[in-house]
């Protein structure tokens, strides 16, 4: 759930993508499948297979826009929230449901 700095591109369901996350449980999936369609973007998921001691799916999920950088997009605050406010890393990491402009200020 954290942000990574790193840009990767890889094949995510047989199309090249912009990696944003890998690994993630369904409820993320869902979280930021419906932030970026919001955002205009297209959003690529695939299952990531399972080991056999895991009871949880994960998967991987990424956008066709391969210049798409989530670390670059969460603090220019160029991505919005369906209210319209921009999203900050605390709203990104699912912290909070609401988007802080002075985010650095949250207690923890």
């Amino acid at each position: 759930m954290v942000l990574k700095a790193k840009h990767i591109v890889e094949e995510i369901g047989g199309q090249r993508c912009t990696v944003v996350e890998k690994g993630v449980e369904k409820k993320r999936v869902d979280f930021l499948k419906k932030l970026l369609q919001h955002n205009q973007f297209e959003v690529v998921v695939e299952e990531v297979a399972q080991t056999e001691d895991s009871t949880v799916q994960l998967y991987n999920i990424g956008v066709t826009d391969l210049v798409f950088n989530p670390v670059i997009a969460v603090y220019e605050m160029s991505l919005k929230t369906e209210k319209g406010e921009a999203v900050t890393a605390p709203y990104w990491n699912q912290e909070t449901t609401e988007s802080v402009k002075e985010y650095w200020l949250m207690a923890k």
